[in-house]
């Protein structure tokens, strides 16, 4: 039973709301994992959280991730490198993912982005070695359970390895059939398409270097007959983009939709070499782009075109990508990195830092088709953060809430983390794991995998 919590004399409520409110001084009333009452709430709750000096702020929204790469981050030999030669030196470490390997780091990415204020997590995961079985996403969903966070995986695929033309390792990639009837099993198993979902589905085939025609357009299909989204990355970097003119005739975007892969279903990781009509095109089809700023600049891949992005009103989520590109799991850093980085490309034509929060917010929620989360108000999903004020490192940073958390950052953990009405971090702890047991097992599993 989710029962009532209540969270009395919030400071500051940032609400992220339609009208962008900022609230003072009020109680907020969680009833079954629903927010049910925001202002004086008499109720009595079995759980009450004091937020007198606290702000609360709609859970962040993750939209693009591979939590498995979080045991291949900080590995001197990539770097120095960009993308394409950097995924061919990690393929010869992913190739060797297990079970083991994607529950345990799903568990502490995931448990990164829950102690950060992230509170729905969709992973992009696409490696599916033959000996690793068909239960790798089983693995994510069990660790998002274990943790209380709201979890959407997708289904991820390769079927063109290096001897057909393609970028992976032939032991990861697998056939066009058995992709499509495993994305089936897992639509059927995990998706949930109910309001206040905690599990849901995409099809996300790779990118356009390591997936065939086939593949792509039988996705697509299988995807819209199920009622799910569609995932993958796009237009990330000049590689990408000469790949497809040397293949194809034709830029990444143009050969995406000749093959039914755009509209509102669809978004699309990176998204940073659009020219002006692709972005039009991307607008006025309502299709999405997860931003993924540190990503981008780790790889030089580029610097998306966000600004202009939201004057078109391309949907437009945030992101931390993989952990391996990143090297975290900490979308509060994410925003306070896309807010810098857009001001030095930009200055005054940037985003604003509370513009930055709702692109983690309700534009995150947008771009994975969520109408019930990525603001405060009544009959949302009650996800939600607590950050206290009264800590040293926020001295003299309370007088712009709606903004604070890009211009001056967070540096730690916050204080609490709400999911579905449900406390997972408590005084900016793990509620539901023992984090220093599955520290300790997790540096075991990494040891024995780069072992291999």
């Amino acid at each position: 039973m989710k029962g009532t919590l209540l969270v009395k004399n919030v400071k500051h409520l940032v609400t992220c709301d339609g009208d962008d409110r900022l609230l003072e001084g009020v109680d907020v009333l969680i009833r079954d994992g629903v927010i049910a009452g925001i202002g004086r709430e008499e109720e009595t709750a079995g759980d009450v959280i004091d937020a007198s000096d606290m702000v609360m702020y709609p859970g962040l929204i993750n939209t693009h991730h591979h939590l498995y790469q979080t045991f291949s981050r900080n590995l001197p030999q990539v770097q120095n490198m960009e993308l394409f030669p950097w995924l061919k030196t990690l393929y010869e470490i992913w190739k060797h993912v297990d079970g083991d390997v994607v529950y345990y780091s799903a568990l502490t990415g995931m448990g990164e982005l829950l102690k950060t204020g992230c509170t729905t997590c969709l992973d992009h995961h696409y490696v599916f070695p033959g000996q690793a079985g068909n239960g790798l996403l089983d693995a994510q969903f069990g660790a998002a359970d274990a943790l209380g966070i709201r979890f959407h995986a997708t289904r991820g695929s390769m079927d063109l390895s290096v001897k057909d033309g393609g970028l992976p390792p032939d032991s990861v990639v697998q056939t066009v059939d058995e992709i499509l009837r495993d994305s089936e099993r897992a639509v059927e198993k995990f998706h949930d398409k109910g309001r206040y979902s905690m599990h849901q589905v995409a099809l996300a085939p790779c990118s356009p270097f390591s997936v065939t025609g086939r593949l792509l357009k039988e996705s697509a299909e299988l995807a819209r007959k199920l009622g799910v989204r569609l995932h993958t990355h796009l237009a990330e970097t000049k590689d990408e983009e000469r790949f497809t003119l040397e293949h194809f005739g034709m830029r990444p975007l143009e050969y995406m939709e000749s093959l039914g892969w755009i509209g509102e279903d669809v978004w699309y990781a990176h998204g940073i070499h659009f020219t002006e009509n692709e972005l039009r095109r991307l607008a006025e089809t309502g299709t999405g782009v997860a931003h993924c700023p540190i990503s981008n600049m780790k790889l030089s891949s580029g610097v998306a075109l966000v600004p202009r992005m939201l004057e078109l009103g391309v949907p437009l989520g945030l992101a931390v990508d993989g952990s391996a590109s990143n090297d975290g799991s900490n979308l509060l850093e994410e925003m306070r990195v896309a807010y810098l980085l857009h001001r030095l490309q930009w200055s005054r034509q940037a985003p604003s830092a509370y513009d930055i929060l709702k692109i983690a917010t309700r534009g995150s929620a947008r771009i994975l088709g969520r109408d019930d989360l990525g603001q405060i108000a009544v009959g949302m999903a009650a996800d939600f953060f607590l950050v206290d004020m009264n800590r040293m490192e926020l001295t003299g940073a309370q007088f712009d809430p709606k903004s604070m958390l890009c211009t001056v950052g967070l540096k730690g953990s916050v204080d609490y983390t709400v999911v579905n009405g449900e406390v997972v971090v408590r005084e900016g702890r793990l509620v539901r794991v023992d984090e220093e047991r599955t520290v300790e097992k997790a540096n075991s599993v990494v040891a024995e995998y780069i072992s291999r």
